[in-house]
C-alpha cells in the first residue's frame, strides 16, 4: 500500500521474522511492494532476524499463524518498543505477555500526526478497498477521532 516508508521513518531498524520473510517476499512475488521490501533488507534497515525459542512459536502457534507467533517470540526475545501486529488475536496474546503493539492503523495514526499523510479517512478508505484489509466501523471512527477528523 505504499507505507513502508513510514516504518524507515518510525523506526532505526525493523526486525522481520523468517516466517514474515517467507510470507512477504519469498511468496509474496505478485505483491507491489515486494521489490521495495527487498531493497529496504539491501539497505539493512529491515532485517531478517530468527528466533531462538522454537518451543514458544510452537505453542503459540497453536492459536496463530506462523509468522504471527515467530514475530511475538522475536519482540520478546530482542525486547522490541513495539511489534506490529493486525491480528487482533495476536494482538491481545502479544499484549497479555507484556508488548507494546501497534498495526497499520497506528502507524496510520502516527503518520497523520505527524503530517506524513494528509487523510486518515482516505488512507483506511484505501487500506479497505485496494488492499482488501478489513477494518471495523469501530475501529475506524475511534481512529479518525484520535486525529481529529470526522468519520
Amino acid at each position: 500500500m505504499g507505507y513502508l516508508h513510514l516504518l524507515q521513518e518510525f523506526h532505526q531498524q525493523v526486525l522481520v521474522p523468517p516466517a514474515v520473510w517467507r510470507e512477504v517476499v519469498e511468496r509474496g512475488q505478485t505483491y507491489p511492494e515486494t521489490p521495495l521490501i527487498e531493497r529496504a533488507f539491501q539497505e539493512g534497515w529491515l532485517q531478517q532476524k530468527s528466533v531462538s525459542d522454537s518451543h514458544m512459536v510452537s505453542l503459540l502457534k497453536l492459536q496463530l499463524d506462523e509468522g504471527e507467533s515467530e514475530a511475538i517470540v522475536l519482540a520478546i526475545q530482542e525486547r522490541a518498543e513495539v511489534v506490529l501486529l493486525d491480528d487482533s488475536l495476536a494482538r491481545m496474546v502479544a499484549r497479555h505477555l507484556s508488548l507494546q503493539v501497534t498495526g497499520v492503523v497506528g502507524v496510520l495514526i502516527r503518520a497523520k500526526r505527524e503530517a506524513k499523510i494528509v487523510s486518515l479517512k482516505q488512507e483506511l478508505e484505501r487500506l479497505r478497498n485496494e488492499g482488501g484489509f478489513w477494518l471495523s466501523e469501530h475501529l475506524v471512527q475511534r481512529a479518525l477521532q484520535a486525529v481529529g477528523e470526522s468519520g
